[in-house]
């Protein structure tokens, strides 16, 4: 089958968190024999910043950020048995999923994508006359990359037919362990964007745990942190490439992950940095969110911050060989329950349920 899938980005991770999330998913069902294309278009830089070449499990189809390359690219929807439109693809977001569904042909399967649902949610509340909202009754399914049962239900009162999170996984062919990098030595790492719903808690789990511990070594790697206020023992070292993540994760004693301010409190949304990091068999650090439990076990395979004075004492009493043994327990919990493959097998039942359903109906 083919499927035509309107995203941020499937070549950069360049200000586009999803990328890792797009490319194990997608790969793992080209595996499975879906013909795939991906169309993403050129802005905020991220072709200048591209950290993969196109890959042979997919086609990639880049267009200019304009309102008539949109509809260009749109119009090649009606090629597709699949046509999905992604969250928080950055350019004329509401006209695109407008055209996409305009070309999708009788028959398709048309599918929102969401990897940032709590917040995606919280804007069509407040907006009856949303484009997305107005389109929920004519989609067959929303598919997000996590929320569990509260975002389910949300989207369901809201009038998705249906709605099922793909989880965020590993993909062990791009996380894996690999030998410390000198660049990277520190005490506690965090990596990630500098973002509005996301800033205040990073100064609450992250900057304010360092100025309380001069003694200890911060880093923090991701773009837009010049000019943020810090105290000398952190080290800011801006983007860091998709290719570093392994060894940005690994060499650290200790990583941290802190969740968007609508991912924290709806919870079941587990980041992409998570499986990442339990992927290269980090010690892994996590902000509070309900559901932890369902991926890893706290205290074994994770350990959990309630609040910065919660990684401040967890840093004094970590030592070297039990962050070790947690990045153990971790690596192989993901690698044997928490990989695309499965992601994506899950994907394939949902897809040929649907199909199989339309053919009983004829």
């Amino acid at each position: 089958m083919k499927i035509a899938f309107y995203g941020s980005s499937l070549v950069s991770a360049y200000w586009n968190g999803a990328a890792t999330y797009y490319r194990g998913l997608l790969r793992a069902l080209a595996a499975k024999g879906y013909d795939i294309t991906f169309y993403e278009p050129d802005v905020y830089d991220r072709q200048k910043n591209r950290d993969i070449d196109p890959p042979d499990w997919a086609k990639v189809v880049v267009y200019d950020g304009t309102v008539e390359a949109l509809r260009t690219v749109t119009r090649q929807a009606a090629d597709a048995d699949i046509v999905v439109k992604a969250s928080g693809v950055g350019f004329e977001d509401d006209l695109l999923l407008t055209e996409v569904l305009r070309h999708a042909r009788p028959g398709a399967m048309r599918i929102f994508w969401d990897v940032d649902a709590p917040a995606t949610l919280a804007e069509i509340r407040r907006a009856p006359s949303h484009a997305l909202r107005r389109a929920l009754g004519t989609l067959d399914m929303v598919l997000t990359y996590g929320g569990g049962t509260p975002v389910v239900s949300a989207y369901r009162a809201l009038g998705a037919k249906d709605c099922v999170p793909i989880y965020n996984a590993l993909d062990p062919e791009t996380h894996f362990p690999v030998p410390p990098d000198p660049r990277f030595v520190a005490d506690l790492g965090f990596l990630g964007n500098r973002l509005p719903d996301r800033e205040a808690r990073v100064e609450h789990f992250f900057l304010e745990p360092a100025a309380g511990v001069p003694d200890q070594r911060f880093l923090l790697g991701g773009s837009g942190w010049q000019g943020k206020s810090m105290s000398g023992n952190v080290r800011s070292i801006g983007h860091v490439p998709t290719r570093d993540h392994n060894a940005f994760n690994v060499t650290p004693k200790a990583v941290l992950n802190i969740s968007r301010e609508s991912m924290a409190s709806n919870g079941f949304s587990p980041a992409t940095r998570v499986f990442e990091a339990a992927g290269a068999g980090a010690c892994l650090i996590t902000d509070h969110w309900e559901g932890i439990d369902l991926f890893l076990k706290p205290d074994e395979e994770i350990l959990v911050a309630r609040d910065g004075q919660d990684v401040v004492e967890i840093m004094a009493g970590l030592t070297q060989a039990r962050a070790a043994e947690i990045g153990r327990r971790a690596l192989a919990r993901v690698t044997s329950e928490h990989t695309y493959t499965q992601r994506a097998e899950d994907a394939d039942r949902i897809f040929k349920r649907h199909f199989e359903s339309l053919e009983a109906a004829e």
